[in-house]
């Protein structure tokens, strides 16, 4: 029988992704997701007789004692995502990115592997002039980042763990993200037509959502192998600083306005550059592009339909 996938946040931005690349694979899937957005889920994957859904609250102890006990492998997604969601609700944040990941943690069995989802961010403010490999302090400056990375040492002071330590992640997805820092400036520079820049110099890296979902089936089947580290998981063609990626998007919409701001800062102070050498020595590499990213956000963006609170 094929392996049992259970997949925390599983109807979210990258979930709602990665579980029809498992079930591609021929592995068995469960989510467990409150639907807290109130997304429609990927309803396409209700006809695979090896996905399963569970309407739930990862911090439901008696829930998750019965979901986990019947995985083989725990991809643990959900989350509270993003420095300004984190903000407006410290306790959620809290309860769900650091301690349901300690329950699960508390519900396994050591020999049940963890694959989980870090973000780079928490490498927090540097010059952006050195590339941060896995060896690299983290200083975390935001809730986000903080609880992140508190979730990923106590996993990895647990045996058969490991992390992803994910870019800014770009494209489009079931369940869209107009935050992230790719997807907003394409929106922006179609139905806007400008941007204000603030300390437009700082670098991040980047990946594509499709490239997650392969890095994290990658490390499924290769776990034995990765097990007990974190990995940068990025786009090495991709550490651009925000005017770059602006102009980037501007190649292909040429009405965007770029305008670079002296006065204000940025709210995210993230700055850094990124090597995912570790990666792609574990066999893995990105190849889904910003060039092919953002065509393929602005053909999705065209299929919008208006927001609740626009008319127009």
């Amino acid at each position: 029988m094929s392996q049992h996938v259970l997949v925390t946040g599983g109807f979210g931005y990258l979930g709602s992704i990665l579980c029809g690349y498992l079930l591609e694979e021929g592995y068995r899937v469960t989510v467990v997701d409150r639907l807290l957005w109130n997304q429609n889920g990927p309803f396409h994957l209700c006809a695979n007789p090896n996905f399963d859904f569970v309407k739930g609250d990862v911090r439901d102890e008696k829930l998750m004692a019965r979901l986990v006990n019947a995985a083989d492998i725990i991809i643990p997604l959900a989350a509270v995502v993003g420095a300004s969601a984190c903000d407006s609700d410290p306790f959620l944040a809290e309860s769900t990115n650091f301690d349901a990941i300690r329950l699960i943690n508390k519900l396994r069995s050591p020999s049940q592997p963890v694959i989980y989802p870090n973000t780079n961010s928490g490498y927090g403010i540097t010059t952006g002039d050195v590339f941060c490999t896995e060896e690299t302090p983290l200083e975390p400056i935001s809730i986000y980042g903080k609880t992140k990375v508190q979730a990923e040492q106590e996993l990895l002071n647990s045996p058969n763990t490991m992390s992803l330590r994910l870019a800014t992640v770009f494209g489009m997805s079931p369940r869209m993200r107009l935050d992230l820092l790719v997807n907003h400036f394409v929106y922006t520079a179609l139905f806007d037509g400008y941007i204000v820049l603030f300390e437009h110099h700082f670098k991040r890296n980047y990946i594509h959502v499709r490239d997650v979902a392969r890095a994290f089936v990658h490390s499924v089947k290769n776990f034995e192998a990765m097990k007990g580290r974190p990995y940068n998981a990025g786009l090495d063609l991709a550490n651009l600083s925000k005017g770059e990626l602006a102009e980037k998007v501007k190649e292909y919409l040429p009405k965007f306005h770029i305008v670079h701001s002296e006065i204000g800062q940025d709210p995210d102070k993230r700055n850094y550059v990124v090597s995912n050498q570790r990666l792609r020595d574990a066999g893995f590499e990105a190849i889904h592009t910003l060039e092919q990213g953002i065509p393929e956000l602005i053909k999705g963006y065209r299929m919008m339909a208006r927001s609740t609170f626009k008319n127009a």
